[in-house]
């Protein structure tokens, strides 16, 4: 079967299982990422497929309801972020149960414009998946938005310090991937990011220090000084 933009949810579903592998679902499940739902495709085989599908939002609506994490992760691919609205986010939100999902669907919030209002709603949520999405976006935020003002990227540190200390492992490599893309963004982002990381590398908490000292590595290494010409 060819896909194409006229391919209806069901065909492409029905592809999708066609081109699902049991040795990939391994392979997927050794990266921590969450098979109950998975056919087996690889990340490559799915951004083929939405170059071929292209978008249609009423369709990505059907392909995320299907609660298949192939059909899912195309949904967020294909769907149109002009057509997504606030209420449906938030469900396409509550419903991740997987980092790569999640991190996918980050992509279309912030192509959506909504990363502020959902930021502060999924960092203060304890559930380890919608807190991770909060810092996806900031990631992503970070490195997508090279028009938006810095001062709008940085007043996400506060929160990035205030989570530093949730030990779990989706989000404490979520807090560290936030805080390292803010601090490659730009020269004016570089040194507020590296102060905070300093901090957290100090701190008695040990995921905080983790944190800290992994972004402290990346902030400081001569790969990133000599993108901003640093002399430290």
């Amino acid at each position: 079967m060819t896909l194409a933009p006229t391919s209806s949810a069901e065909e492409i579903i029905a592809h999708l299982r066609a081109a699902g592998s049991a040795e990939n679902i391994a392979g997927m499940a050794r990266f921590g990422i969450e098979t109950g739902a998975a056919l087996g495709v690889s990340s490559v085989a799915l951004r083929h497929m939405a170059r071929q599908v292209k978008k249609d939002h009423s369709r990505a609506i059907e392909l995320w309801q299907s609660g298949i994490r192939e059909a899912r992760i195309l949904a967020a691919y294909t769907a149109g972020p002009d057509a997504m609205a606030l209420p449906e986010a938030r469900r396409w939100v509550a419903d991740c149960n997987s980092w790569e999902v999640v991190d996918t669907l980050a992509g279309l919030l912030v192509a959506a414009r909504l990363e502020q209002v959902l930021i502060p709603e999924c960092a203060a949520e304890e559930r380890e998946f919608v807190r991770r999405i909060a810092f996806a976006m900031i990631a992503t935020a970070a490195v997508h938005r090279k028009k938006e003002p810095d001062a709008t990227i940085l007043a996400w540190l506060p929160l990035i310090e205030a989570h530093a200390s949730d030990g779990r492992n989706f989000v404490k490599k979520s807090v560290n991937w936030a805080l390292r893309q803010v601090g490659k963004r730009s020269a004016g982002c570089h040194g507020p990011a590296l102060a905070i990381a300093e901090k957290l590398a100090a701190s008695e908490d040990r995921t905080a220090r983790w944190i800290g000292k992994d972004a402290v590595r990346e902030l400081t290494s001569e790969k990133t000084r000599s993108r901003f010409r640093l002399s430290r």
